[in-house]
């Protein structure tokens, strides 16, 4: 594997949260295991691809070790695996990757003037408003938390990430559930320390995408899963890329595209295959919290577009507004190109068959116009 190439970067802060754009790239190296088929093969076609070391992002990776990309005529060089979708959104931006994976720090990074489009999806839905089978609340066992009557978070200490997707998740779920945020204590924690949190009685809680859910779990003795999904929040994971790369290599987007739609069908078919791919992917990923994740990452493993996905991005920026994250409402149809997808949908309806239908009354055109009030009775499900 290459050493990595440090680049300074001009911070971009996001109020609020840590999301401070610094970025230490690594790139031009394939996977953590050298020589992996696939992944840099001849063809029609190349780009640099990033993507975050996470469960719910290893479509990509996946389509380059089983060959997808290859089989598709295109030359895919990975990125390292980056830590979070900050340090990707700055890849991109510095030109070191052509395309990236990344959720809630895209929005952010849009709202703060980075110019990016999306132009796919590695998680989320298309078919209904809310999806969140990734996300969990787990608790120590002497919390005293009911999952049956949630108010008994009140006066709990919570752990979570703040402004990210599982602090929205979080808050979706209190206020579902008739809890005020402010009758419990929220502790800004990276998801890699919240068991040490929990194990040493700095919380009594943790929400979190999986594996670390999971990883507490596994790791502090007593603690137990008090809520795993319930449909609360839109879970977003997006493709994005920079117009100015879009402009000049929309066939080699779209191939890119229509090979992670493969990726992404082969895991939803394989998913104990997928765990252990997820294991030389990610490093000291436990084979059994690696398929239980895997698992849980399935329903959400939908790339499709709809008006659904219009919907969620901007329930997602009003969260994220409305937490101080972000400036203002994005304007969604200024930063979605859905005319790649929607063609890998029209072209190859087989690589989407074994999902939920898309509701007909939420099935869009590249030429969408969102509308939050008819894109909510669109996707009414």
């Amino acid at each position: 594997m290459p050493p990595c190439e440090r680049r300074s970067r001009a911070p971009l802060a996001a109020s609020g949260t840590a999301l401070v754009l610094s970025l230490t790239a690594c790139t031009g190296a394939s996977t953590v295991d050298d020589g992996v088929e696939g992944a840099s093969a001849a063809g029609s076609g190349s780009l640099s691809a990033g993507y975050v070391g996470s469960i719910d992002q290893l479509g990509l990776p996946i389509a380059a070790e089983t060959g997808t990309f290859e089989d598709h005529g295109l030359d895919v060089t990975l990125a390292a695996p980056f830590p979070t979708g900050v340090d990707a959104i700055n890849a991109l931006e510095a030109g070191d990757v052509d395309v990236i994976q990344v959720g809630v720090p895209g929005l952010a990074a849009l709202d703060s003037g980075v110019d990016l489009v999306i132009v796919g999806h590695y998680s989320g839905s298309a078919a209904q408003r809310n999806v969140d089978d990734t996300m969990s609340l787990v608790a120590v066992e002497d919390a005293d938390i009911d999952p049956e009557d949630l108010t008994t978070l009140e006066g709990r200490t919570i752990a979570t990430s703040l402004g990210t997707i599982n602090h929205l998740y979080l808050l979706a779920l209190l206020e579902e559930e008739g809890v005020d945020p402010e009758d419990v204590d929220l502790v800004n924690t990276a998801p890699p320390d919240m068991p040490v949190a929990l194990e040493t009685g700095g919380a009594d809680a943790a929400v979190a995408w999986d594996p670390w859910p999971l990883t507490v779990t596994d790791q502090v003795e007593g603690a137990w899963e008090v809520v795993r999904g319930g449909g609360y929040l839109p879970y977003v994971g997006y493709v994005m890329t920079t117009p100015e790369y879009l402009a000049g290599n929309g066939e080699t987007v779209r191939a890119f595209l229509t090979a992670r739609a493969e990726s992404d069908q082969w895991i939803r078919h394989h998913p104990e295959d997928a765990a252990d791919s997820a294991t030389r992917w990610l490093t000291g990923t436990d084979p059994d919290i690696a398929r239980a994740a895997m698992e849980h990452n399935l329903a959400q493993l939908d790339g499709r577009f709809s008006a659904c996905n219009y919907l969620a991005l901007d329930t997602v920026s009003r969260l994220l507004s409305e937490q101080g994250v972000t400036g203002a409402d994005i304007d969604v149809d200024s930063v979605v190109d859905p005319s790649f997808v929607l063609a890998v949908q029209e072209d190859h309806p087989e690589l989407f068959d074994d999902l939920p239908e898309v509701p007909d009354s939420a099935r869009i055109t590249p030429d969408h116009t969102f509308d939050r009030a008819a894109d909510e009775e669109a996707c009414a499900v």
